[in-house]
């Protein structure tokens, strides 16, 4: 049985994922020398979100109601936020960005040698417009995934799901901390952006100076995260082929846009594609291991 059905163990896949992840955190914090006070705010906050993780796991087992059952399925979904922020607070003062210097040469090949820019701007702001879209609805993925299993009646694949997804994205985020980088549109503002300002790009700009982080942007995890959700339900709802088809289209989508709109390097979006793979595949062997 699939822990969403009343499987003998206490955490579900998805859950043992958080409980590495946010353990691994707190340790890289100590290990990696970062400065002041955050070490240890992050290894108090991380023991709280554990502490929910397991009391709520405890309750869901013991009581098994439909509702607390939903509660759990939705309580990783804010702390992939959380696990985002944290590996802000790793960002380090950098004054040479010898990565970026390197990435973004392969990057004017793709763009300008190879064409990319001009393809894609052939019908003026249209395709620039859509992708700029695309890259936005990366945060309504989950919610989106989420809805289509409960209105398939398949709520017991939420945890598979959860484990797809979840290993993407924090996939991307563990490794954050090795490649300190900035996006190409910090490093080298102005050059090779788009040749359109629209009002989706402009949207797209303040929602990340808002909420981005400096610490790294390799891999890209909303590459890593869309293309793991496309791979995931492919997988989990094939009664309903065209949730994974408008989801790999949508990823595609999302690639593209973050390396024309200059949020990411090429070579961002290709490490998150190979993160995505990796996920799909560790959930695949998972899945094979279920009882049906």
């Amino acid at each position: 049985m699939t822990a969403a059905t009343g499987s003998r163990t206490l955490l579900r896949h998805c859950e043992w994922l958080l409980l590495g992840y946010f353990i691994y955190v707190a340790a890289a914090a100590h290990l990696l020398g970062i400065s002041g006070s955050v070490p240890w705010v992050v290894t108090a906050l991380n023991a709280v979100v554990l502490g929910g993780l397991f009391l709520l796991a405890y309750a869901d087992r013991f009581r098994r109601t439909r509702w607390l059952g939903i509660v759990r399925d939705w309580y990783p979904y804010p702390l992939m936020l959380l696990g985002y922020r944290e590996m802000g607070w790793f960002a380090q003062p950098r004054e040479r960005f010898p990565l970026e210097e390197a990435w973004v040469v392969w990057d004017r090949v793709l763009l300008n040698d190879w064409g990319l820019k001009a393809a894609i701007e052939f019908l003026g702001p249209l395709l620039p417009s859509i992708l700029e879209i695309a890259y936005s609805l990366v945060y309504a993925i989950v919610p989106f995934c989420m809805a289509a299993l409960y209105l398939s009646g398949r709520r017991q694949r939420v945890d598979a799901f959860l484990f797809i997804f979840i290993a993407g994205i924090f996939g991307a985020y563990a490794l954050f901390p090795y490649f300190p980088s900035e996006p190409p549109r910090a490093v080298f503002p102005g050059e090779d952006f788009p040749s359109y300002d629209t009002v989706f790009r402009r949207f797209n700009w303040l929602i990340l100076g808002g909420y981005g982080i400096h610490t790294s942007v390799f891999p890209s995890a909303h590459t890593s995260g869309a293309f793991s959700a496309a791979f995931a339900m492919r997988m989990l709802l094939p009664e309903r082929p065209w949730v994974g088809r408008a989801l790999l289209a949508l990823a595609v989508l999302i690639a593209t846009a973050t390396i024309y709109g200059r949020y990411h390097f090429a070579v961002d979006a290709l490490a998150g594609f190979g993160v995505a793979v990796a996920a799909w595949s560790t959930g695949k062997i998972l899945a094979r291991r279920r009882p049906a």
